[in-house]
């Protein structure tokens, strides 16, 4: 393993940019085990376990060092705030790295960064949560999950405690890569097999088809599977969606905010090498990586184009036998993979965001040929996205509820398939949270 002082010097540079600069925690950490690939597998998974625990914990440790600290952590000097972050992590959750160690790492990278002044209050502070360590009330369930009460009251109501809790429990816990298969491309056989030379282990998700859990993964995109486009980095929530829209051969589907282009790339695959999928989403830079993907993935019956969702295209009116709209939303149920989304967001964001999916709505519909589905799906858990915005729609527009009891395997058996819609929930179901909903437009009734 590399020497402890150069990992620790690339979490602190992570994040700073994480914690500090406000970077979204998975691109920065993305783009950082891209430059370091050259180090050894444990080194990754080291800079990755810390990164990303200090994310997700970081409101119950900024709770802890309030406690025992006279310096309040939002007067702390950046640097000094970010290194005791990481080191009250590992003296919290990492068995592998001795207290001692984290404490001594600690001051030494304070020192190493120009804060010499300050290493006997770091090493001063520290100690101290090592002794108190098993004395730490997390009676607080906000403290305890690291989870701002806003948010939890607002489960509390839509879901109850119970379900709160395994939602928040959930999001702490450790969550697989996830892949589909796209069986068009290669047999799931060949898939497994090409897995298991390279050392991966896979394992069937069992809510859709094709779906694989990996486990031994060090760095996804070297992967042969993935570099042939046998595979696509997709969590089986999301999958779901295509498998709802009821996709036959030859239909011509528009995804109207594809990128990064997983659903479109399930969806030419259900269309066997027949019918049409354009993928739309509004910048050049979006495009570039769905087209990224769409290259990679091989499908000749997928193109990707710029549009803006809010503008109407005149060219496409009743043109889709689906639309899959994807939309824009909180995020709140993929928090186990984006931990800053729950520091991020505010109950007025989620309130734009609301408003935001409706716009789109307004416009998009009008793309679905009479008799053609309409897929409406985001990866939250906000009723106000959901459930609320899906109620809104069939009010306003000409659509009606598709069962789609028939679509899912035997492991969903919600009431609300019947009614063409699920709310996925982390904790409950063994994906990231997602909501889905598929509606029919309705043909013009014969009159006279």
């Amino acid at each position: 393993m590399t020497k402890g002082p150069l990992l620790r010097d690339i979490i602190l540079d992570i994040l700073m940019e994480i914690l500090e600069k406000n970077q979204y925690s998975h691109l920065v950490l993305s783009q950082a085990l891209n430059k370091y690939q050259y180090l050894d597998k444990a080194d990754r998974s080291f800079i990755k376990r810390i990164v990303d625990g200090t994310v997700e914990y970081r409101l119950q440790i900024d709770h802890i060092l309030d406690a025992y600290s006279k310096v309040k952590v939002e007067k702390m000097k950046p640097v000094i705030r970010t290194i005791l972050r990481m080191s009250v992590y590992q003296i919290l959750y990492l068995d592998r790295v001795p207290d001692s160690a984290a404490c001594n790492e600690a001051v030494k990278l304070a020192e190493k960064r120009g804060f010499r002044g300050l290493k006997g209050f770091v090493n001063g502070l520290l100690r101290t949560i090592v002794r108190n360590k098993d004395n730490l009330d997390f009676s607080n369930d906000s403290i305890r999950y690291s989870m701002p009460q806003w948010l939890l009251d607002q489960w509390n109501v839509s879901y109850g405690p119970e379900k709160t809790a395994r939602i928040c429990e959930s999001f702490l816990a450790e969550r697989p890569l996830m892949v589909r298969c796209n069986q068009n491309r290669a047999s799931k056989e060949e898939i497994l097999a090409s897995l298991k030379a390279q050392g991966v282990k896979a394992e069937e998700n069992g809510l859709a088809e094709g779906v694989l859990s990996l486990s031994n993964v060090d760095y996804p995109e070297a992967l042969e599977a993935f570099l042939k486009g046998w595979i696509q980095i997709q969590d089986v929530s999301s999958s779901l969606a295509g498998d709802a829209a009821g996709i036959r051969e030859q239909d011509v589907i528009l995804d109207v905010c594809g990128a990064p282009g997983g659903k479109s790339i399930h969806a030419a695959d259900l269309l066997k090498g027949t019918g049409l999928v354009v993928v739309r989403d509004i910048s050049e830079s979006k495009v570039r990586l769905i087209e990224e993907n769409i290259l990679r993935s091989g499908f000749s019956n997928l193109r990707a184009e710029v549009q803006d969702a809010l503008i109407f295209d005149p060219e496409w009116e009743e043109k889709a036998d689906v639309v899959i709209a994807d939309l824009p939303c909180s995020g709140l149920g993929i928090i186990g993979r984006k931990p800053d989304i729950k520091y991020n967001m505010t109950p007025k964001q989620l309130e734009d965001l609301a408003l935001l999916q409706r716009e789109i709505l307004s416009v998009v519909w009008r793309y679905v040929k009479p008799g053609g589905t309409l897929v409406y799906s985001t990866c939250t858990i906000d009723k106000k996205e959901n459930e609320e915005n899906r109620s809104w729609f069939l009010r306003e527009f000409p659509f009606e509820p598709v069962d789609i009891r028939s679509r899912f395997g035997t492991q969903l058996g919600e009431e609300s398939l019947k009614e063409g819609y699920i709310q996925l929930l982390p904790g409950i179901h063994p994906c990231d949270g997602f909501f889905i909903a598929v509606m029919k437009r309705k043909t013009a009734a014969v009159t006279g």
